[in-house]
């Protein structure tokens, strides 16, 4: 591979990790991001490729969680509409309210595109949601494949290297 192609792989690799990470605690598909970044760069470091499998397989089992039962699917929608209904009134852009504190130009801060990346998010979660019920929703013997996968890989994760 050519060493231009290895430096933009990486650097897409470190980028996608680094969204992934702020994609955890702010609206967005924070594990997939994680999981393609590391995908990327366990093509070149040997620390990524022992974290792959394990960092998979949980984003897999917190697809099976969120619908394992009606409650966590309820709040797994609900969390998708708010994304859209953010999504909806950034894009619309509407006049800042009386009781905003700051400054008008700190109202809805990213402008249109920030509403266009939440409604991706919000359609991403949306076919990962639909994928993890179909798979895992009344479907207990997939769950525990993929607890099992997990226990696999902990303990592969544990020897030494060889």
């Amino acid at each position: 591979m050519s060493r231009l192609r290895r430096l933009v792989l990486e650097v897409i690799g470190w980028i996608l990790v680094v969204l992934g990470l702020a994609a955890l605690v702010l609206p967005g598909p924070g594990l997939l991001l994680l999981v393609l970044g590391v995908a990327l760069l366990s093509r070149e470091y040997e620390w990524a490729r022992r974290r792959l499998a394990p960092l998979r397989l949980r984003a897999v089992r917190a697809a099976a969680d969120g619908v394992e039962s009606p409650l966590q699917l309820t709040m797994s929608l609900l969390a998708m509409l708010g994304l859209v209904a953010a999504g909806v009134l950034w894009i619309v852009d509407p006049a800042p309210p009386g009781w905003w504190p700051l400054a008008d130009s700190l109202w809805l801060i990213g402008g249109w595109e920030t509403g266009v990346t939440l409604e991706i998010s919000a359609a991403i979660a949306f076919a990962l949601l639909a994928l993890s019920y179909r798979r895992f929703h009344g479907h207990p013997e997939a769950r525990e494949a993929v607890e099992r996968e997990i226990e696999e890989a902990d303990r592969a994760d544990e020897q030494p290297a060889g």
